[in-house]
């Protein structure tokens, strides 16, 4: 009786878990769920990270300190200057050789360790920056270089991070559940998202720059402790891995045969382009909400939890919906379909000062972005060779990542630029404006691979 019970509930739970955990079936006997999950951990840290950057310190720069939009941009788009090497970080986590026979675990370790760093000098160099009491007599560029370099620290450590804990990822898991595994780890992040903007919306709830700065260090120690349980005992040690051996094979040749597939550069540059489109505004929604609409810090915080939950929607129904047989590059456009009225929404909550509108098309920017997401990871997954994996995944964090930089870094710059000619909702319209155009154009990039998918 009490076995047959266990077995109802254990077929209870797993069919209960597919049906509203999107990614629940990606565990395997040889990776269950709870280590997956504590796996993942590493990922909810890097959410926590993006939410501090582009969620709550932009709008305290521009609003509370009073840093200029474009300087603020800059700033933040500097963590993603290392996105481009992504690919390479991916190659060489693949072929590291050291004495206690890892690979992954000192590439995740050593990005822990920046994003400790970062974030432990960031509140003071940021105080410094905005020339709060008596640092107002220290010279600009102080502030300045402390900032970029605590930005950089955590950009740079936030992306090893991840290109490695993926790796690992996906080499735990087996052949058939790599794609599900990575979804997964993209859900967790936007989970870690959602979580730390409401949490970090209510600690901030009262803002002050001491508090700030208690903030942004508890955040710095809890990253320390979150990757270094995601990673206990997750990689086994190799013999064949300690230095000396030789490496098989050179980034060079594999980037080679890699672009050497089906519509790969195509592929690429649509993610680029869709990418961008989707984070111009990044940094300044959480502004145009407190500048425009007038909300508070806690409220403009919790919009990244917004666009948080419309990703992570976006996410679950991409994993199902493709799961049976819809193509990938098709979901990928449904995306950037969802992605035009949202910006329209944006655009129209100025004038109608509508923050119900505003949040309505916060959060079709997440479901769009999702979806996008989704898809173009996905097909470009299915389409590498067995033994690229890892490139593939390490070239499109590379693009999309480096893209989103270059358009929040230049949509700040636009933002500045058309209001000092004009005024801020006229600055704020002309960026999400163009990240419509934007999407047009990676819908039109997306044409061929639509085409020859069918």
């Amino acid at each position: 009786m009490n076995r047959a019970r266990h077995n109802w509930v254990a077929t209870w739970a797993t069919n209960m878990g597919s049906r509203f955990l999107p990614f629940a079936d990606a565990a395997s006997d040889d990776l269950p769920l709870s280590r997956l999950l504590r796996l993942s951990l590493f990922q909810i840290s890097v959410g926590m990270a993006m939410v501090m950057l582009v969620g709550t310190l932009n709008r305290v720069m521009i609003v509370e300190m009073g840093v200029a939009t474009s300087l603020v941009s800059f700033m933040v788009a500097l963590p993603l200057l290392i996105a481009p090497f992504r690919a390479l970080i991916g190659f060489q986590s693949d072929h590291h050789r050291s004495h206690l026979g890892w690979r992954r675990v000192p590439y995740i370790w050593m990005g822990t360790l920046m994003q400790f760093g970062g974030f432990s000098i960031m509140p003071f160099a940021l105080l410094v920056l905005s020339g709060a009491g008596q640092s107002s007599q220290a010279p600009q560029w102080v502030g300045q270089f402390g900032a970029a370099v605590a930005f950089i620290l955590v950009g740079v450590g936030m992306h090893t991070t991840q290109t490695a804990g993926l790796a690992l990822a996906t080499d735990l898991a087996p052949q058939d559940k790599q794609a599900k595994v990575v979804g997964l780890m993209y859900v967790m992040q936007l989970m870690g998202m959602m979580g730390s903007a409401i949490l970090l919306g209510d600690l901030l709830y009262d803002y002050s720059p001491g508090q700030l700065i208690r903030v942004v260090q508890a955040i710095a120690v809890v990253t320390l402790v979150l990757n270094v349980i995601a990673v206990w005992k997750q990689e086994a040690r190799s013999r064949q891995r300690v230095p000396g051996s030789q490496i098989e094979e050179s980034f060079q040749n594999s980037w080679k045969v890699f672009c050497e597939g089906p519509h790969t550069i195509r592929r690429l540059m649509a993610v680029g382009l869709g990418s961008m489109a989707f984070t111009m505004e990044d940094v300044l929604l959480e502004p145009y909400g407190g500048e425009i609409l007038k909300l508070s810090v806690s409220s403009t915080t919790l919009l990244t939890a917004t666009l948080a939950l419309g990703g992570l929607i976006g996410f679950g129904w991409a994993s199902r919906v493709i799961t049976r047989g819809v193509d990938p590059y098709r979901m990928a456009s449904w995306g950037a379909w969802v992605g035009v009225p949202a910006f329209v929404a944006i655009i129209l909550a100025a004038p109608m000062m509508s923050v119900y509108l505003f949040v309505v098309g916060v959060f079709l920017i997440g479901l769009g972005g999702g979806l996008f997401a989704h898809g173009t990871l996905t097909a470009s997954m299915n389409l590498a060779p067995p033994d690229q994996t890892g490139l593939a995944m390490g070239a499109w964090g590379a693009v999309q990542a480096t893209a989103s930089g270059l358009g929040m870094a230049l949509g700040g710059l636009l933002r500045d630029g058309v209001a000092q000619l004009s005024n801020s909702v006229t600055g704020y319209s002309t960026v999400y404006s163009i990240e419509i155009v934007m999407l047009i154009l990676t819908l039109m990039a997306m044409r061929p691979l639509l085409r020859d998918s069918k």
